[in-house]
């Protein structure tokens, strides 16, 4: 979340980073943190004057006790008596203020990057580049959700049978090419100097609010009541929060991490033929990368996860290109976000496959996640994510663009995993 001193040192930055994001009311919702913020220093001015007077009539009772002046005394005690009972009611205004305050910080985003343009919705995205020439299919072609019935390598019946739509059985070669991208992906991130990590699929409260997706305004989360854990919605939550109350050391960095989970997302909104077959899913597989960094490193990690990203989509063959997200498609945590999405053939449209953001130190506030530097100060550090990556889309533009005749021919990096070359 936004640190008070941020938005009381530089209001206008944050109300025009706000007005990028379409926030209704920013400036209302600004100056009531300040108003908020000014009256919990008020109420810890007045407790601590009077703690101080109470601790300087402590003393005098004392004294006075080996005086003899016991009545003197027992009338100091009375009143600091007095005194206790307004320390406790300011103590509970205090605390009232503090929860306000921050249930309120939890309502702002992320401040954009400058380089974030306005806009109001994915449509107002910029393309910062277009790689790869995009497959030409015959008249024949078939998009893949009639491709896996065709060669049944993915049942979307079976999956509804066991739990419900969006819950595929993948079965055959449909699982070989998921377990084949999966180590593909985590070899890739291991070469690359990232160190594999396994969490857990369910996470607490401390962590959904650790990392932003908690409170979940979008109802996206899928909530285990009796036990009030939550399944995760990407590995970026438990991978994140490895490092939650934890004061690095400026020689710890870079953290880079990477984990394969499975992740569930309720995906509430319309359904129709653009989140067709494995185009949106309750649950699906993904490889996430986080890395923890300096301030002053933040934007360079960012571009180089981007360039990563970039480089396992060219060794897939897969179309690809970039945008970088505007600030009303840009998401609550993020100050700036760049998409991957390849290009599905038999669709004729382009797919989100990975989202790589910079969080500044937006969930660092969150998590409380700081580091020392050379002058022993502690600060906040800065994190990052991004998807390296999500299967779904991956897999249904390898089917697309790739189907032949003869069937589906595969990727020549994966066919070491796979032990086939074709899905026929």
């Amino acid at each position: 979340m936004l640190l008070v001193s941020q938005i009381r040192e530089d209001f206008q930055r944050c109300l025009k980073g706000l007005e990028k994001r379409n926030f209704p009311n920013a400036e209302t919702t600004l100056n009531k943190v300040l108003d908020l913020d000014r009256a919990r220093k008020d109420t810890q001015t007045q407790r601590d004057k009077i703690q101080a007077e109470s601790n300087s009539l402590s003393r005098q009772i004392g004294g006075l006790m080996k005086e003899g002046k016991r009545e003197e005394a027992n009338a100091i005690k009375e009143k600091t008596s007095e005194i206790k009972g307004q320390i406790k009611d300011l103590e509970e205004d205090y605390n009232q203020i503090e929860i306000s305050l921050r249930e309120l910080l939890y309502t702002i985003p992320n401040i954009p990057h400058s380089s974030v343009k306005a806009g109001k919705s994915a449509e107002d995205n910029e393309i910062i580049l277009e790689k790869g020439g995009k497959p030409v299919l015959g008249a024949s072609k078939l998009p893949h959700w009639e491709l896996i019935k065709k060669y049944d390598i993915i049942d979307f019946d079976l999956g509804a049978k066991i739990t419900g739509a969006g819950f595929p059985v993948y079965k055959g070669k449909g699982a070989r090419l998921q377990r084949a991208l999966i180590n593909f992906f985590l070899d890739e991130a291991l070469a690359e100097g990232y160190m594999e990590v396994q969490p857990p699929i369910l996470v607490n409260e401390d962590s959904g609010y650790g990392t932003g997706q908690l409170p979940d305004k979008e109802g996206q989360m899928y909530h285990a009541n009796e036990d009030n854990l939550y399944l995760i919605p990407t590995a970026e939550v438990p991978i994140t929060n490895l490092y939650r109350d934890m004061i690095l050391s400026e020689e710890d960095f870079p953290i880079k991490n990477v984990g394969y989970t499975p992740c569930f997302r309720r995906e509430a909104g319309s359904w129709g033929a653009h989140v067709r077959g494995l185009n949106r899913l309750h649950q699906f597989d993904k490889v996430e990368i986080v890395q923890i960094t300096h301030p002053d490193r933040s934007y360079e990690v960012l571009e180089d996860m981007s360039s990563y990203v970039q480089g396992i989509l060219e060794k897939l063959e897969l179309p690809y290109r970039v945008l970088r997200l505007c600030g009303g498609d840009t998401g609550f945590t993020s100050a700036l976000t760049y998409d991957m999405e390849v290009y599905s053939a038999a669709q004729e449209r382009w797919l989100e496959v990975s989202s790589v953001s910079n969080f500044e130190t937006y969930q660092a506030n969150r998590l409380k996640l700081r580091f020392r530097g050379e002058d022993k100060k502690s600060q906040l550090a800065h994190s990052l994510n991004g998807s390296a990556l999500a299967l779904p889309r991956i897999v249904a533009s390898i089917l697309e663009n790739n189907q032949t005749e003869d069937g589906i021919k595969m990727p020549k990096v994966l066919i070491p995993y796979l032990g086939f070359d074709i899905i026929n």
